[in-house]
């Protein structure tokens, strides 16, 4: 193995600090790369490489790709051998999109989601292990807090570690911390050299609209981003309202509002006071 860096240490600072912060890689970990060959999964794959190698916690990396088949040359070899650079085997399994969404609703995404996800859980359990690591960057956390705001409501998005109780799986974001024009210009330093998204409907999704929306906002409002950032995290100076109660919790509070203590005599009208 080569001792040039993968990723020279100065790039690697803020992976370092979202792995301590977050507590995302312990002993013995073995951890599946969900590698898309995208700009953001190649730059995670080769910075973990360089992490396994400086890590005093020791742990495994394997990569794996879902083939959506959207189109007919999935590019397996260059998976392979992008994956080989750093020592890493990769896996990959095909699932018809197309076919298992039946062109229900507008888009295809939340069946490949769902169904991508599945397929990597069930990869995961497969190769014994135990994480999953997925390449999200502080844009993906942002856009997806502003999707569910505005689109359901919920103050929410995703976290930087999930335990999922059904499969025993972690799954981690190593990328938090990284901005996505910082990824592109690291993966140029790097030599990286993404591959195009195969799925029809990229860039024609909600998730794109946020995208574009939250550039048009920081070109108007001083601070919008950073702002939005911190939002991402639990504050001391938050005021938000109490959790909605249920039907029967606020028929129970009605019912004890009105109700008429029969021992208790009826309070006097209090007249007000002259002034002094």
């Amino acid at each position: 193995m080569s001792d040039k860096a993968y990723v020279p240490a100065d790039d690697l600072t803020k992976m370092w600090r979202a792995i301590i912060e977050f507590n995302m890689i312990e002993e013995g970990d073995h951890i599946l790369i969900g590698l898309s060959g995208g700009k953001d999964s190649q730059f995670m794959t080769a910075a973990l490489a360089e992490v396994q190698r400086h890590s005093p916690r020791h742990f495994t990396l394997s990569c794996y790709t879902m083939d959506g088949m959207f189109a007919p040359d999935f590019p397996k070899e260059e998976l392979q051998a992008f994956c080989a650079r750093y020592g890493l085997v990769h896996y990959s399994e095909q699932v018809n999109i197309e076919e298992v969404w039946g062109h229900r609703g507008n888009t295809p995404c939340f069946s490949c989601a769902y169904f991508r996800r599945a397929a990597m859980n069930r990869k995961a359990r497969e190769l014994g292990c135990n994480k999953i690591a997925l390449a999200h960057h502080n844009d993906d956390a942002v856009n997806t807090l502003m999707l569910n705001l505005f689109h359901s409501g919920q103050n929410k998005t995703f976290l930087p570690v999930t335990y999922l109780t059904r499969t025993g799986i972690t799954v981690i974001r190593p990328l938090l911390f990284y901005r996505e024009a910082e990824i592109v210009e690291l993966g140029r330093k790097l030599g990286l050299k993404p591959l195009k998204n195969p799925c029809p409907y990229d860039g024609n999704t909600q998730r794109q609209e946020m995208k574009e929306l939250a550039s048009r906002l920081e070109q108007v409002i001083p601070h919008f981003y950073d702002h939005m950032a911190s939002a991402l995290r639990h504050s001391e100076d938050e005021e938000r309202w109490p959790a909605k109660l249920s039907q029967k919790e606020m028929l129970d509070r009605f019912r004890t509002f009105w109700k008429k203590d029969r021992n208790k005599p009826a309070a006097a009208a209090r007249k007000p006071e002259p002034d002094s």
